[in-house]
C-alpha cells in the first residue's frame, strides 16, 4: 500500500479512480487485444452506442420542462395534423365514447309470419288483376277502421295475438300511433281472402287515418286505390270526416260501398231494443245515401244491404256479415233445398214474417210483428251477447250446441269479452262477406285501368302509353304512379310505395324517375335511377318480390332520392312523350305556420335534413324559408304538427328545436272598386300601364280553386261559363287573360282595353310580361306578402313602346305588379284569416260549456241537434284558426273531458278591421278590441317577416300618381 495515497486516518486522499464496471472493460478490452481485425472494426461502432445512451443526470427539473408523454408527433409520425385543446370541449354529460344506439321508432317483424296461404301463392295471384282488389278502407276517427283489419290479420295470420282486452292495431306500426291511439299514416296490406264460394281473391286494402288533420293520407291512399270501403260506427253515425272522405272519393271517381261497425254498440252501450235498432242502422245508410246524391255528378248505385254494398260487423267481437251471409248460415241449418239468395232478398226494409201463413208480407200481420231484419237478424244477435254477459255458466252449454259450437273446458273459463269474440268468430266465420262486398261492387284494376288513367294522366289519353295503360298491360311500356314514403328501420332513407299502372317493374332495373315539377317543356325534374329491391307492403312486414306485374301495389327500394311527395316511374328508353301523373288534390288547406330553428346553430345542417325527410313522410306538409331566413312549417292543425315535431325531433334529426308560437297563413283582399284609375310607368318611360281592382263574385274563387273552370279552356267555352253562371257580358267573359297565383289561383286579370285606344297587337307582345307580374302580385299582396284573394284585376289602358327593346321583361314585370298593388291598395284592402268548421260531440249538460268555450274564441255555434238514438248531442260551428291553437284542450278542461272535437278548414273570413287605420296604436301584451284585429295581425306579420312596420304607399306609386292621388280627398288617409 502506498502511504502517499491514504491519510493518517486511513482515507484515500490520491487521484480519482474509475468504477469497478470500468475497471473490469479496461481488462476486457486488454484481452481483447489479440481479437481478429474484423472485430477490430466493430469496436468504434460499439463505442459510438455506448456514447448515444444518456448518462443519468441528478439535477433538479423544472415543472414546465417534465415530460410525462410522448409528442403528438412522436405518437402520429410527420405529416399528421394535430390539434390540442386547453378544455375539455366535450360535456362531462356525453360520454367518451358513444354506445352504439339503434333508432326504433316502429313495430315490425323479424322473420316472414305464417300465412294460412303461401307466399308464393299471393306472389303468382299479382299475375291476375282480374281475380285482384285494390281497396282503401276510410271513414271517421275511432269507427273501427284499423280493429276491422286486425280480424283479416288474425283470420290470415295463424300466429296472431290479441289481447283480452285491447286490440292490436297491427296496421298502427308507429310506436307514435300506438301511445296516442289513433292512426297517423296510411299503411297497406296485401292478403289473400276467399268469398262465401271459397274463390280466392287476392286484396290489396290500404288502411287510413281517420283524424281529420290526417286527411291527406286518405287522399294518397285514394290515388291508388280502385274503391273504398267507408265505415261508421253504428252508435256516432255520419260524423265529419265520415262526410269529407265520401266527398273525396266521389271527387276521386272511387267506387263508394259501406260498412256500419261496432254494432255491438247498440245493445251493449245504448241498450236499444232490436226495432230501434233497426232504425238507426236504416238512418245511417239513409244519411250516406244523401250525400252521395248530393255531391255525386252522375248517378251512382244506392247503397242498401239488397244491392250487396252495405254490410255489418264488430271487429272487436270478429263479427261481419251480410244479408247473403246471414241467410247462408240459415241455409246450412235447413239443408240444400233453403233459397239463400231469395231469403236474403226478404231480410231488409218493411217486410214481415207471417207465422200463420209462413209466408213474407209486406203488410205487419199484427201491431207487434217485427220486420224480417229484426227477427232473422238482430234477435238472435241480442240472444247470443245477452246470454253470453248475462248469465254464462248455465246458458253456455245450452246455446253452444244449439249454434252446433264446441269449446273446450279452457275456452269455457274465458273471460266474458273474448269468450263472446270467440263464439262469433265460430259462428260467422271468416270475413267472406267483406270480399263479395268488395269483389261485386269495386272494380278489378284490369276494368278500372281506364278510369283511374283519365283521372290522373296529365297525357293525351289517345297516346299509345295511355292505351297501354288502359289495357293494365303487364308486357307493355312500364309506369308506376307513386304517392307515399315510408322510413326504414334506421329512418337514413326511404322507401317509395306506388302502384304499377303498366308494364312490369323488375328488381335491380334501370328507369326514369319524373318528378312533380316535370314536363315535356321543363325536362329537369328528371333522373335516372337504379331500383333496388321490390316488396310486397304488409304493414309490419314486406315479402320481398323480383317483379310486379301491372296494376298491384308496390314498395321500392333505392330510388327514393329526388322524389319528395309523388313521382312518375317511367321506362328509360321510350320514344315517345311521356307526361307524368297529376301530383294529389287535397281535401283541406294547410293553414297552420310554424316557424323552426335549432337550439344549438351548429346544428342547422342536422334540422335542414330533418326537415327535409318530414317534407317526403307526410303529403301535405309544406317546409319553406322566409324572405327573413326563418324555417317554417305549414300544416293542416296542431296535431298535425305535433306529430311533425316528433318526427323531427325523435325520428329524423334527434336534436333540441326550438319551436316558435304557431301562426295562421293570411289572404288580402278588396272589399271596394279601386276610387282612381292606377296607372305605372316603366323604369325607362316608355311604358304606362293602367289596372282597377274590385272584388271578385262570391263562389267564383272556389270554383277556380276546386277547377270546376280552368284556364286552359277556349275562350268560347271560357266565355260561356261566365256567362251562364255569374252573369258576366261577352266581352268581359272572352277577354280573361289568367288566374292566379298560378293556374288556380282565385284571382283574375281581365284585358278591359278597347282597341281603338290600343293597339292590340303591341299589347299581346307583352301580355305573358304582364300575366307574369299579375302573378308575382298576387303571390305576394302589398299588405304584409301574403297571397291576395278574390279580387278582379282590370288592364284599362296601356302605352306600349314600339320597339322591342324598351318593353322586355325587365321593364314590363315589375311595373306590372307595382300598378297591380297601387289598384289593389286604392280598392279598401282587408286582411283575410282561415276558419275551422268544428264538430263537438259531447252530453246534453256540457252543451252550455260549450258555447262558453267558443264564444271565447270568436267562435259562432251554426247547428246544435240531439245525436239519433244516443244521449250525445252534436254541435257545428266555426272558429278562427288563430284562436283555435289550445281549443281542445279547453274544451276538456270545462266539459270535465266528455267533450270531443274535430275541426278542419272550411272557408276564409274577413278580418274585422281596417289594417291600413294608422290611428289604431297597437299595445304590447294588451289584448287588443276586435276592431284592432286586422290592424294587429297585418303588423305583427310584417314584423316577423322583417318588413317595415307599416305599408309604404311611396314605394308602389309613381310621383304623377302621387301627385294624381293628392287630388283626392282621401289622401289624408294614408
Amino acid at each position: 500500500m502506498d502511504s502517499d495515497l491514504y491519510d493518517e486516518f486511513g482515507n484515500y486522499i490520491g487521484p480519482e479512480l474509475d468504477s469497478d464496471d470500468d475497471v473490469g472493460d479496461i481488462d476486457d478490452n486488454a484481452e481483447d487485444d489479440d481479437r481478429s481485425d474484423m472485430e477490430e472494426d466493430d469496436e468504434p461502432d460499439r463505442m459510438e452506442e455506448d456514447d448515444a445512451e444518456e448518462i443519468p443526470q441528478n439535477q433538479v427539473v423544472l415543472h414546465e420542462d417534465k415530460k410525462y408523454y410522448a409528442s403528438a408527433l412522436e405518437v402520429y409520425g410527420e405529416g399528421v395534423e394535430t390539434l390540442v385543446q386547453e378544455e375539455d370541449a366535450q360535456p362531462l354529460t356525453e360520454p367518451i365514447v358513444k354506445p352504439v344506439s339503434k333508432k326504433k321508432f316502429q313495430a315490425a317483424e323479424h322473420r316472414l309470419p305464417e300465412t294460412v296461404y303461401k307466399k308464393e301463392y299471393l306472389a303468382d295471384l299479382m299475375d291476375c288483376p282480374h281475380i285482384m282488389r285494390n281497396v282503401a278502407i276510410a271513414g271517421h276517427l275511432h269507427h273501427g277502421k284499423t280493429t276491422f283489419l286486425d280480424c283479416l290479420m288474425e283470420q290470415t295470420h295463424p300466429e296472431f295475438f290479441r289481447a283480452e282486452d285491447a286490440d292490436t292495431r297491427f296496421t298502427d306500426t308507429l310506436f307514435i300511433e300506438q301511445q296516442r291511439g289513433c292512426s297517423i299514416k296510411s299503411q297497406p296490406v296485401s292478403i289473400v281472402a276467399q268469398d262465401c264460394r271459397s274463390k280466392s281473391y287476392l286484396l290489396n286494402i290500404i288502411d287510413t287515418p281517420g283524424h281529420v288533420n290526417f286527411s291527406d293520407e286518405m287522399t294518397a291512399a285514394y290515388r291508388l286505390a280502385d274503391g273504398v270501403v267507408v265505415l261508421v260506427d253504428a252508435h256516432e253515425g255520419v260524423m265529419m270526416n265520415t262526410e269529407r272522405a265520401i266527398r273525396h272519393a266521389i271527387q276521386e271517381r272511387l267506387s263508394v260501398t259501406l260498412c256500419i261497425s261496432k254494432i255491438d254498440r247498440l245493445f251493449l252501450e245504448l241498450k236499444l231494443p232490436p226495432a230501434d235498432a233497426y232504425f238507426k242502422l236504416r238512418l245511417i245508410i239513409d244519411q250516406v245515401n244523401n250525400i252521395l246524391s248530393t255531391f255525386a255528378e252522375e248517378d251512382v248505385p244506392v247503397l242498401s244491404p239488397l244491392n250487396g254494398n252495405v254490410i255489418f260487423s264488430s271487429g272487436r267481437y270478429n263479427v261481419c256479415f251480410s244479408l247473403l251471409s246471414f241467410a247462408n248460415i240459415y241455409a246450412k241449418q235447413h239443408g240444400d233445398s233453403f233459397n239463400s239468395k231469395e231469403f236474403a232478398r226478404r231480410l231488409w226494409g218493411d217486410i214481415y214474417f207471417d207465422k200463420r201463413t209462413r209466408k213474407f208480407v209486406k203488410k205487419s200481420p199484427s201491431h207487434e210483428a217485427p220486420r224480417t231484419f229484426v227477427q232473422f237478424i238482430l234477435e238472435p244477435l241480442y240472444k247470443i251477447f245477452s246470454q253470453v254477459v248475462g248469465d254464462v255458466d248455465t246458458c253456455l252449454p245450452d246455446i253452444m250446441a244449439e249454434l252446433g259450437i264446441r269449446l273446450s273446458k279452457e275456452e269455457q273459463k274465458m273471460n266474458v269479452r273474448p269468450l263472446i269474440a270467440l263464439i262469433c268468430k265460430r259462428f260467422f266465420g271468416d270475413f267472406s262477406a267483406l270480399v263479395d262486398l268488395v269483389v261485386q261492387n269495386i272494380k278489378s284494376p284490369l276494368e278500372n285501368a281506364k278510369s283511374k288513367v283519365e283521372q290522373t294522366y296529365l297525357g293525351p289519353a289517345d297516346s299509345q302509353l295511355a292505351i297501354e295503360m288502359h289495357k293494365c298491360n303487364a308486357d307493355g311500356p312500364l309506369m308506376v304512379h307513386t304517392t307515399k314514403n315510408y322510413p326504414v328501420a334506421d329512418a337514413t332513407q326511404f322507401r317509395v310505395f306506388g302502384r304499377v299502372m303498366s308494364g312490369t317493374l323488375e328488381a335491380n332495373a334501370d328507369v326514369r324517375v319524373l318528378g312533380e315539377n316535370y314536363s315535356i317543356q321543363d325536362e329537369e325534374d328528371c333522373r335516372r335511377m337504379t331500383v333496388g329491391r321490390l316488396f310486397v307492403h304488409v304493414a309490419r312486414y314486406q315479402i320481398e318480390v323480383s317483379r310486379v306485374p301491372a296494376g298491384c301495389w308496390v314498395l321500392i327500394e333505392g330510388i327514393d332520392q329526388p322524389i319528395v311527395k309523388t313521382a312518375t316511374i317511367a321506362e328509360l328508353e321510350y320514344e315517345d312523350d311521356v307526361y307524368i301523373f297529376r301530383p294529389l288534390k287535397f281535401n283541406t288547406r294547410s293553414c297552420v305556420k310554424l316557424a323552426v330553428e335549432p337550439i344549438n346553430p351548429s346544428e342547422l345542417p342536422k334540422m335542414l335534413d330533418g326537415l327535409r325527410k318530414v317534407n317526403k313522410s307526410y303529403p301535405l306538409l309544406t317546409t319553406r324559408v322566409e324572405e327573413s331566413g326563418e324555417h317554417v312549417l305549414l300544416g293542416t292543425g296542431e296535431l298535425y304538427m305535433d306529430c311533425v315535431m316528433h318526427d323531427m325531433r325523435k325520428v329524423f334529426s334527434e336534436i333540441d328545436i326550438k319551436v316558435a308560437d304557431p301562426v295562421v297563413t293570411f289572404n288580402e283582399t278588396v272589399i271596394e272598386t279601386s276610387t282612381l284609375k292606377c296607372f305605372a310607368e316603366t323604369p325607362n318611360k316608355k311604358n304606362k300601364i293602367t289596372m282597377m281592382a274590385e272584388p271578385l263574385e262570391k263562389q267564383l274563387d272556389e270554383d277556380i280553386e276546386n277547377e270546376v273552370v280552368q284556364i286552359g279552356w277556349n275562350r268560347r267555352r271560357l266565355g260561356e261559363f261566365f256567362q251562364t253562371k255569374y252573369n258576366w257580358d261577352l266581352l268581359a267573359a272572352r277577354s280573361i287573360w289568367a288566374f292566379g297565383p298560378d293556374t288556380t289561383g282565385p284571382n283574375i286579370l281581365l284585358d278591359d282595353t278597347l282597341p281603338s285606344e290600343v293597339d292590340k297587337h303591341l299589347l299581346s307582345t307583352v301580355r305573358e310580361s304582364l300575366v307574369q307580374g299579375f302573378q308575382w302580385a298576387t303571390r305576394e299582396g302589398p299588405l304584409c306578402e301574403e297571397p291576395i284573394r278574390q279580387v278582379k284585376f282590370k288592364l284599362l289602358d296601356a302605352t306600349i313602346a314600339a320597339e322591342p327593346l324598351y318593353r322586355g321583361g325587365g321593364q314590363m314585370i315589375p311595373t306590372a305588379r307595382r300598378c297591380a298593388y297601387s289598384a289593389f291598395l286604392m280598392a279598401t284592402p282587408r286582411l283575410m284569416e282561415p276558419y275551422y268548421s268544428v264538430e263537438v260531440v259531447a252530453p246534453a249538460d256540457c252543451v252550455a260549456a260549450v258555447y262558453t268555450v267558443l264564444a271565447k274564441r270568436r267562435g259562432h255555434v251554426t247547428t246544435d241537434a240531439p245525436m239519433p238514438g244516443s244521449p250525445m248531442y252534436t254541435i257545428s260551428a266555426y272558429i278562427p284558426v288563430m284562436d283555435s291553437f289550445g281549443f281542445e284542450t279547453d274544451l276538456r278542461i270545462h266539459t270535465q273531458g266528455q267533450a270531443f272535437c274535430m275541426s278542419a278548414f272550411h272557408h276564409w273570413q274577413l278580418v274585422p278591421g281596417d289594417p291600413l287605420d294608422k290611428s289604431i296604436i297597437i299595445k304590447t301584451l294588451d289584448v287588443q278590441p276586435t276592431p284592432h284585429l286586422a290592424r294587429e295581425f297585418m303588423i305583427k306579420t310584417r314584423r316577423r317577416k322583417g318588413l317595415s312596420e307599416d305599408v309604404s304607399v311611396n314605394k308602389f306609386f309613381d310621383d304623377p300618381m302621387l301627385l294624381e292621388l293628392a287630388k283626392q280627398q282621401d289622401y289624408a288617409g294614408f
